[in-house]
Parts: C-alpha cells; sequence; structure tokens
C-alpha cells in the first residue's frame, strides 16, 4: 500500500511538473517552482515513530507539493518546551509538531483550529476516543497520529504449564488463566512470587507495579479507578475536585495491597515506571504485566527479551465498572503563529494518509482500518486486545485542563507514592491531593 501511495504522488508530481507556473504557494506547488523558503518545519521526538514516518515521507510530500520537510527533532520535554516558547512568542518557528495529549489544553490557544480536515472519512476511521482528545470546546485543534494503552501481557511458558495449573487450582479453587479482574490479579500475582533457584532470594514476581515520579505512574493507578467507576477523570463537570472519592481511594488500595502487603512485585518499585517494568519482564522476572501495547513487539523480540514466542496479551483488567484504561494519543497540531498554515494542513493530512507507517515502525496508530488490517498479521496479535480495552466500558482520556501537568506531578504522583510507602493511608495522601489540586486551580 505504502509504494502505491508514493508512486502515485511521484506520477502526480511530475504530471504537475509539465505546468509550471500553475500552482501556488498556498495551494500546492512543485518541485520545478520551489523558492528557497519553500519549506516546512516539522517539530517531533526523536526517535519516536513520529520522527521515522517524517523522515520516510519527507521525499514523497516534497515531490507532491514541493516544499521539504525540515525536521526538528528533540527528546520528549524538548517538544513542549519549544512549542511553548514558540506559541508564547508567536516566533512562527513551527509549521506541525507531533504532541502527547496531555499538553492540547495548554496549548490550545495558539493552535490552528483544522475542523475542514476531520471529514466524515477520517472521523470514521478514527479509534475510539481519538476524536475527543485532539478537540477543546468541540473544536478540533488536534490530528490524530496513534493511540495506545495499557493491556494485559502474561508468559505462556507459566500460565500453560500443567504442573502451574494444578497448583494453582489446589491452592485458589479456580483454574489458572489470564487475570480479568483485581482479585484474579492479585491471586496470580503471588501465586507466581517465588524463589525459583533455591538461594533464599525471590527471583520471579507476579507482577511490576510503577511508582516513579513520572507520568506513567499517575496514568497506572488512574487506570484501577476508572475500573472501579472513576467518572469522569479527577475532577466533575463543575469542576469539584474528586480524587479522594471512592473509586479513586479503592484504586490506590488495590496498587498499595500489591506492594505491602502482598509483596508480589520488586522492591524498589518507586524508582520503576513502564521502562524499568517491561525490562524486568524481558529478562523473565515477571510473570505479568499491566504495560503500553506496543511493547509486545519488544517482548517477542529475541534480540530484546529472554521471553520471546512465550508472551501472550489480554484486555485491561476489569473493575466494577468494566474494563477500562487511560489512552496515550498523540497529535499533529499546527501552531496558528504558522506562516505556511495551508501547507502545514496539507502536510497534516499527507501525514494521515500515511498513518501505516506509524503502524509498521511503533506497532499501533490511529486508523480503525490499520488495526483491522494488520491485527490479522502474525506478531500484531495484541492490537485486538489494545481496540478491546479502548472499547471498554470504563475507558476515559484524562481531563483537558491546562494544569494536568502541574497536577499530575505535584498532587497525583506525591499521593501514589505516600500511599506505596505508607507514610500515608490512601485516604489521606488522597486527601491531601485533593486539597493541593484545588491550590493549584485557584
Amino acid at each position: 500500500m505504502q509504494k502505491k501511495i508514493i508512486c502515485t504522488m511521484i506520477t502526480t508530481a511530475l504530471v504537475m511538473s509539465l505546468f509550471t507556473g500553475c500552482g501556488t504557494k498556498e495551494s500546492g506547488s512543485n518541485t520545478n517552482t520551489a523558492k528557497k523558503d519553500d519549506y516546512i518545519t516539522v517539530l517531533v521526538q526523536g526517535g519516536s515513530p513520529a520522527f521515522e514516518a517524517t523522515q520516510k515521507t519527507a521525499d514523497a510530500f516534497k515531490e507532491q507539493t514541493g516544499y521539504e520537510v525540515k525536521v526538528e527533532s528533540v527528546p520528549y520535554t524538548g517538544v513542549y518546551d519549544k512549542l511553548k516558547a514558540d506559541i508564547t512568542a508567536s516566533t512562527g518557528a513551527y509549521d506541525v509538531a507531533t504532541i502527547d495529549i496531555l499538553w492540547m489544553a495548554e496549548f490550545a490557544q495558539g493552535l490552528l483550529p483544522i475542523d475542514d480536515l476531520m471529514t466524515d472519512e477520517v472521523v470514521n476511521d478514527l479509534m475510539p476516543g481519538m476524536l475527543a482528545g485532539g478537540q477543546i470546546d468541540d473544536v478540533n485543534y488536534g490530528m490524530p497520529v496513534w493511540t495506545n494503552c495499557k493491556i494485559l501481557m502474561y508468559r505462556t511458558d507459566l500460565f500453560e504449564d500443567p504442573d502451574e495449573m494444578a497448583a494453582f487450582k489446589s491452592e485458589y479453587g479456580y483454574e489458572l488463566a489470564p487475570p480479568t479482574t483485581w482479585q484474579e490479579y492479585r491471586d496470580v500475582a503471588k501465586f507466581f512470587t517465588r524463589d525459583t533457584n533455591g538461594d533464599g532470594e525471590t527471583d520471579l514476581y507476579g507482577t511490576g507495579i510503577f511508582g516513579k515520579t513520572d507520568g506513567d505512574t499517575a496514568c497506572c493507578w488512574l487506570e484501577e479507578s476508572v475500573q472501579a467507576g472513576a467518572r469522569p477523570v479527577v475532577l466533575g463537570d463543575d469542576g469539584e475536585v474528586l480524587v479522594n472519592q471512592k473509586p479513586y481511594v479503592d484504586a490506590l488500595t488495590f496498587l498499595s495491597d500489591i506492594v505491602n502487603e502482598d509483596k508480589s512485585c520488586p522492591p524498589g518499585a518507586m524508582e520503576m515506571a513502564s521502562g524499568e517494568v517491561s525490562e524486568m519482564f524481558y529478562q523473565g522476572n515477571l510473570a505479568m504485566m499491566l504495560n503500553w501495547g506496543h511493547f509486545y513487539l519488544a517482548a517477542n523480540n529475541p534480540e530484546t527479551s529472554k521471553v520471546a514466542g512465550k508472551v501472550a496479551t489480554a484486555p485491561h483488567l476489569s473493575g466494577s465498572a468494566g474494563v477500562g484504561a487511560i489512552p496515550g494519543p498523540w497529535y499533529q497540531v499546527i501552531p496558528e503563529s504558522s506562516k505556511k498554515q495551508e501547507i502545514a494542513k496539507e502536510y497534516v493530512k499527507f501525514m494521515y494518509d500515511n498513518n501505516e507507517l506509524i503502524m509498521q515502525n511503533l506497532g499501533t496508530a490511529a486508523r480503525k482500518s490499520l488495526f483491522e488490517e494488520y491485527g490479522k498479521k502474525e506478531g500484531y496479535e495484541f492490537l485486538a486486545d489494545i481496540q478491546a480495552t479502548l472499547d471498554g466500558p470504563a475507558t476515559q482520556n484524562r481531563a483537558p485542563i491546562v494544569e494536568w501537568n502541574l497536577i499530575e506531578t505535584e498532587a497525583l504522583v506525591p499521593a501514589i507514592q505516600q500511599a506505596l510507602l505508607k507514610e500515608k493511608t490512601p485516604q489521606e495522601a488522597l486527601d491531601d491531593a485533593a486539597e493541593m489540586i484545588k491550590d493549584l486551580l485557584n
């Protein structure tokens, strides 16, 4: 498909070159009429799927429009810092940027609305929740690039071992299987936590818990919160702070019990987030983990994982409100200060059309059609479980508010850490977090 698209682009460009002077800079020019300033500057996270896709499509975009794609790649936090500076000063340094959903509300006032790009065809092919994540006050500012969520990954060599299955049933009274509920998750995690080589030290743990000062830690807890019935996330529609209500307290108690009561996750949880937990899983030190779906590719890659070929997936857990997760979508946006808005919009649509490159580089994308196509291919089995989780009745986006990053770093993560360290009860920690959030909002 990719080759056909690029060949079509090249053919179109050759035909257009016969009509030199017919194109304009705003409607798309060709390589023969391109001027020195016929380029757009795209801001992306270095090493990310967006960076790879931007690099791979640059030549085809130039053939189609005559515009060169200049890529500025920076670390994750650099994208935020540079785009914020550009929007604040209205410098027009960037024509397109690929951003995390967490920044959408903060940047929206400095972004160009792209409602005209969100045709019925585009909207109908987007994964659940992606359209809402790119909107502020029903105005579209972000074109979805990819979405992701945490799902369950587990070791089939353990779960399908007849001896393990018999031992689990004898101890817990039901069949060993990938857990679907909180209680099953705790039971399985406790069962597999053990000393496997007889040296007196635990070397296999049932699961991993995120406690690091990181957005992953907040996301992990919020997922259990929505499964327990939290709706909406953190803030009510009237601005009421909800984080010290029962679903949030129950979720934090659940995580704290795994760490402190069951001791079925590795010590040092306060230094772990998605990267550290996944590495322990790859090394064979965890029986299962709840982690971002695309990690399945590395888990089943012999070059990166000792358990490759022994990993399967299932949807995220189900609490009283059903299966739920907090998605992690990314979007392409156009700063309103861009001097090349029309060609920037053409580029955003071009990248949507080439969304398959994101799937090939990351293992996930934005378009439902790609999930359906790739979900049938060997090695992409996990996509069905991402879809099932995103379709879950409890799945919700984080609150689209300017203060979200501050709330996460100043209130939510410290509360989670205090509970995991048993410095405070979950209720006490979240009562304090609620007061902190009120202060931040005011």
